[in-house]
């Protein structure tokens, strides 16, 4: 999904601005998965939704928060087993602050590559092992 302007990259004022781009992109999943459904598709759709990048914790002297480490990630559809997979952040216990990561997001990935796309060598791929997420059922 692109969004005009680099919408996502709110170094300024960024309550308002990032809680409209989040509900038009959560709105744009959604009517997605509506439609896999509307057309018998959705035990044959998953979504990866992730950002290339976290966020400080600090609030900038614009209103806004700077590019940090641990960002996130979702999986959407019928398929998945809905939860939360790794551990709430810690906004005061901070890498120079920067959030700390719970999860390494190659788990993720290997998730999607062994348990989604049923390819068996993950280590193939990320070259090195990591346990998958149990994010679609058995």
């Amino acid at each position: 999904m692109a969004y005009p302007h680099n919408a996502f990259d709110t170094h300024v004022n960024q309550a308002d601005t990032h809680a409209r781009i989040l509900t038009y992109t959560s709105d744009h999943i959604a009517a997605f998965l509506q439609d896999m459904a509307r057309i018998g598709r959705a035990d044959d759709v998953a979504v990866m939704v992730f950002s290339d990048f976290g966020r400080r914790v600090a609030e900038n002297a614009n209103l806004g928060t700077d590019h940090g480490t641990a960002g996130i990630a979702f999986v959407a559809g019928k398929p998945v087993s809905g939860g939360h997979y790794g551990c709430m952040p810690s906004l005061t216990d901070l890498d120079d602050g920067n959030v700390r990561y719970s999860t390494d997001f190659r788990r993720l990935y290997a998730t999607m590559i062994t348990s989604w796309m049923c390819f068996p060598d993950a280590k193939s791929v990320l070259k090195q092992d990591f346990e998958p997420l149990g994010v679609f059922p058995a």
